[in-house]
């Protein structure tokens, strides 16, 4: 069933019910009132007809004379209030009938100690008071001469004029349904578009977002769940039309990466292919084949490089590697990644300077921690020339800080922004060799350092260098991040 259809029934249904238990409400209250109403009546006759009966003492027991009670009769008569009389046993011998028809022991019992009884309805009522065609209702009294117990009257009229109020509430009831159905399906058709309108609404924008309309905005008013919704729906499109953006600029960059694997990968399997080549055909000079083979040698191990790198990144992301953590002096570490790459910073003409006491705990694992410092260092060395690369190194509260800051080409606020994201790379037409890396050690760095309950974070300006922090916790003070 469609939603419009539903609110409409559900308003409808609302609607009918609350008219109804009134209507209902109404029908017994008015029931009630009229047979209350109805008995009051017919008391009041009675206690007339007694003052009239004591007035007529004369002709003894006034209450059981024939003339009397025919005189009651006439007068009732007009106004169709039916009388029946029972003696002191509750026989009833007025009017006279046929069949012998008496009242109960408990009947007169209950008249005897000067109960007024209310009666219904003279054919539903355990009193025998004769079923008559037409139902009556109406009282049934003790009569009292001086004070002693001598019969009964029954005094009634029909129920159907009793019940006419309530038929004309009944026939009013059924014409306020009939206008509550015409008036509930006019007000819910027009709630339930207004409220399934806005739905649509929505329906459609979250259709054109997945077609990859990110601009889709829905503008309502109001403070209900609709409206509530429709922000949160905004909300989720501004997420996805950013998150969108970034993945074209991950898109792009890993084109580019593509590219420059394509391009590095081709240089030396070339190289390489010609080298074999002229050794198959001896096609090279003997002096010249120890250079060859060296060249060779140099473009195997940059093919290596480039496939491990990829393959260790994949294994740190999907948290595939053990780390083995202990306490160690982190300056042995340091001076080592020094003398390692000390060569490729002499090449741009870099100095390595060490700012770090003698004595460094650091808790970690030591053949990563070599791994973030030696693609950190080489990082600030691919950017820098003939410049200076400082590696600093402290101890703060329940942590050690290493710093690798140089004054090489520096980074703009965006390539800040993901230089920690894989594929990633400077200009490398700035860099110092021109060609830049292949955009995994940063991020092999960041995965570690997460991995470690660590923390990193870069500071830098263009043509003013690059400051990377690192912040490695002592263990029980490591603060990991969910991914």
């Amino acid at each position: 069933m469609k939603l419009i259809y539903q609110h409409m029934l559900s308003f409808l249904l609302i609607i009918l019910t609350t008219v109804s238990i009134i209507g209902f409400s109404e029908i017994n209250n008015a029931t009630k009132q009229s047979y209350e109403y109805n008995y009051q009546r017919m008391e009041d006759f009675a206690s007339a007809l007694g003052t009239l009966a004591v007035s007529d003492e004369k002709n003894g027991s006034a209450m059981l004379n024939p003339k009397f009670l025919h005189k009651l009769e006439f007068v009732l008569h007009s106004d169709r209030v039916y009388l029946s009389v029972f003696d002191k046993h509750g026989t009833q011998i007025y009017p006279e009938k046929n069949e012998d028809i008496s009242l109960t022991s408990k009947r007169v019992m209950q008249l005897r100690q000067g109960k007024k009884l209310h009666i219904k309805n003279n054919n539903e009522a355990l009193s025998s008071l004769g079923h008559k065609k037409a139902a009556c209702t109406g009282v049934l009294l003790p009569w009292k001469d001086k004070g002693k117990f001598i019969g009964a009257i029954w005094l009634g009229v029909r129920v159907a004029k009793v019940e006419r109020p309530v038929t004309i509430a009944k026939q009013n009831l059924f014409s306020a349904l009939v206008s509550a159905i015409i008036v509930g399906l006019m007000l819910s058709l027009i709630l339930s578009f207004y409220a399934t309108d806005r739905i649509k609404k929505l329906s459609s924008a979250t259709k054109k977002v997945a077609a990859g309309d990110f601009d889709v905005q829905t503008n309502y008013s109001g403070n209900d769940e609709i409206t509530q919704l429709a922000d949160n729906f905004n909300q989720m499109v501004r997420v996805l039309k950013k998150s969108n953006q970034e993945v074209k600029e991950q898109e792009k960059r890993r084109d580019q990466f593509m590219a420059d694997a394509a391009h590095e990968m081709r240089t030396p399997l070339t190289t390489i292919n010609g080298i074999l080549e002229g050794l198959q055909y001896d096609a090279i000079p003997d002096k010249a084949k120890p250079k060859s083979i060296a060249l060779m040698n140099r473009e195997t191990k940059r093919l290596i490089r480039l496939v491990n790198e990829n393959l260790d990144y994949e294994k740190i992301r999907n948290n595939q590697i053990n780390l083995v953590k202990t306490t160690f002096n982190a300056r042995k570490t340091l001076d080592d990644v020094t003398m390692q790459l000390k060569q490729n910073a002499a090449k741009v003409s870099d100095t390595l300077t060490i700012n770090a006491p003698r004595d460094l705990p650091i808790y970690a694992d030591k053949d990563r921690f070599t791994q973030i410092m030696v693609n950190l260092v080489q990082n600030a060395i691919q950017f820098t020339s003939d410049g200076e690369i400082q590696i600093s190194g402290y101890r703060v509260a329940h942590a050690t800080t290493i710093i690798v800051e140089d004054n090489g080409i520096g980074m703009n606020q965006q390539q800040i922004k993901y230089v920690f994201e894989r594929y990633f790379k400077a200009d490398t037409s700035r860099s110092s060799s021109g060609k830049g890396e292949y955009g995994l050690g940063l991020a092999i760095v960041s995965s570690l350092i997460k991995q470690h309950g660590g923390k990193i974070s870069v500071q830098s300006e263009i043509n003013h260098g690059a400051e990377f922090t690192i912040i490695l916790f002592d263990r029980g003070y490591e603060q990991y991040l969910e991914n």
